[in-house]
């Protein structure tokens, strides 16, 4: 596994992005949307644990029109509070323009089969949403995305398969919001949504203070199912 930072160009400027490759290549690509820390140790072990498993992963800057590099402690009151105020102030339609300016740029990698799926925790599960419903993506994955309660009237949209976990009790996202959730996703083909019994949000966050390792494998364990039947992991090369 080998990892790098690459850049990612728009019309209104560059930004940067963590790359992490598998040993076997080529291989199908995978956009990681980070939460309000920004790409931080957390989302870039997340890269490399899905190089491990045989994808390109790629976790873009989604906060640089405000302040580029963050990279935030989760465990920091401080810094939670700083990831809080780059949320606010996130434009989040400008910022699905950016994400599709990344799975271009992961579509066209050398060393990738052209598939790319996006995935993403909290705000970056949210992003994922609204990509997939407003852009042509081959997979998405969405862990917890808060606010998805307020852009259920996109759901149709979605043509990707898409795979959602959420965490029962989630205090960002409570039990009404992801029963519209559920509801609104039901009739949406190849989409299933998972719920954690007696997990909080970000589960999954590595060293996170709800992480549970026993959810977040099962989760986690779901995902690179997922992610490998719809974007031809083990197809013949």
């Amino acid at each position: 596994m080998t990892h790098e930072t690459i850049t990612i160009e728009t019309e209104d400027g560059a930004f940067s992005a963590y790359l992490a490759k598998p040993d076997h290549l080529p291989a199908p690509a995978v956009v990681v949307l980070h939460e309000i820390f920004g790409v931080n140790r957390d989302i870039r072990q997340t890269c490399d644990e899905l190089a491990a498993a045989g994808f390109i992963a790629v976790a873009p800057d989604l906060f640089w029109r405000q302040e580029p590099g963050v990279d935030l402690n989760t465990l920091s009151d401080e810094e939670w509070q700083k990831g809080f105020a780059l949320y606010t102030g996130y434009d989040r339609d400008i910022g699905v323009d950016d994400i599709v300016a990344t799975l271009d740029a992961a579509a066209e990698l050398d060393d990738g089969t052209g598939m790319v799926g996006v995935m993403g925790f909290c705000l970056g599960g949210l992003m994922t949403y609204l990509t997939a419903a407003r852009h042509d993506v081959d997979a998405a994955v969405a862990y917890h995305g808060g606010d998805t309660e307020r852009y259920l009237d996109e759901a149709d949209a979605i043509g990707a398969p898409l795979l959602m976990h959420l965490a029962e009790e989630d205090e960002y996202i409570n039990k009404d919001a992801q029963a519209s959730i559920v509801d609104a996703l039901s009739t949406v083909p190849d989409t299933t949504v998972y719920s954690y019994a007696g997990q909080n949000h970000a589960f999954a966050r590595h060293n996170g203070a709800h992480y549970n390792a026993e959810a977040a494998a099962l989760a986690n364990g779901r995902t690179i199912a997922f992610l490998a039947e719809h974007l031809g992991l083990n197809d013949e090369d």
